[in-house]
């Protein structure tokens, strides 16, 4: 686990939380669309060693968790169930299934994928939480580093802000919050430094859901990229997420 998987503080709000002021996302419950996207950086082909490594970081300052798996980009898995003993956080992640049907034909890429969940009401995100993963018959357990200047309490309402978190030294998680049927796209990233780019495709005339929802995009850098020893600056351009999120 490296220090830069901690949550990112944020300073820009999406303008639609407005409408929806008033949501939560409840302890321990899974967030509905969790995205991932294959064009979203450098060295997503991986390779069949990474299927069943898995990683995981804290997001919107404490109260959510991403966990990081390898994969195909369409078919994310979803966090079904999630229970806290402590510090220790069991999830039970399962395949997403199509309308209609038992199987969901998915694409044959291998890209790392996130999976979002909210951090059960009790454990304390400002220490390590350790996730006990169980995805089919596969058990893993991810050590997160806790982030000692979050400030929300599990189970508290979200004030809908993009957050972002390392889960490797090129990779990040982003949360935003949107439309779930109008998740973003990635067009380009990159970073220089301290700083970094990300620019995602704008559609003017997509027909999105009217839901509040988090949405969890991977973006990878090339790690020669990204230093290690700065903080790190994300801008947002595209697709209706305009803004900063700043690594604390």
């Amino acid at each position: 686990m490296t220090p830069r998987r901690l949550v990112l503080a944020v300073s820009s709000a999406l303008a639609a939380a407005l409408v929806l002021a008033g949501c939560t996302v409840g302890p321990g419950g899974a967030a509905p669309h969790s995205t991932s996207d294959p064009s979203s950086g450098p060295g997503n082909a991986g390779t069949g060693d990474d299927q069943d490594d898995m990683d995981g970081v804290l997001l919107d300052d404490g109260r959510m968790f991403a966990i990081v798996s390898w994969g195909s980009s369409t078919c994310v898995p979803q966090i079904e169930d999630v229970s806290a003993d402590g510090q220790r956080v069991s999830v039970t992640l399962v395949e997403p299934e199509a309308d209609g049907a038992t199987e969901q034909a998915c694409t044959a890429d291998l890209a790392p994928r996130a999976s979002l969940g909210a951090l059960p009401e009790g454990v304390d995100p400002t220490k390590d939480v350790t996730l006990v993963v169980t995805a089919a018959d596969l058990i893993d357990e991810i050590d997160v580093e806790g982030d000692p200047d979050a400030t929300a309490a599990p189970g508290s309402s979200t004030e809908y802000q993009p957050s972002a978190a390392w889960f490797d030294d090129g990779g990040l998680v982003l949360l935003t919050w949107g439309s779930s049927g109008c998740p973003p796209v990635v067009e380009s990233a990159e970073a220089d430094g301290s700083t970094g780019t990300v620019t995602f495709v704008t559609d003017e005339n997509q027909a999105c859901t009217m839901d509040m929802a988090p949405r969890g995009t991977v973006i990878e850098f090339p790690e020669d990229d990204v230093d290690d020893d700065a903080p790190f600056q994300l801008t947002l351009v595209g697709g209706g997420l305009d803004g900063t999120v700043e690594v604390r």
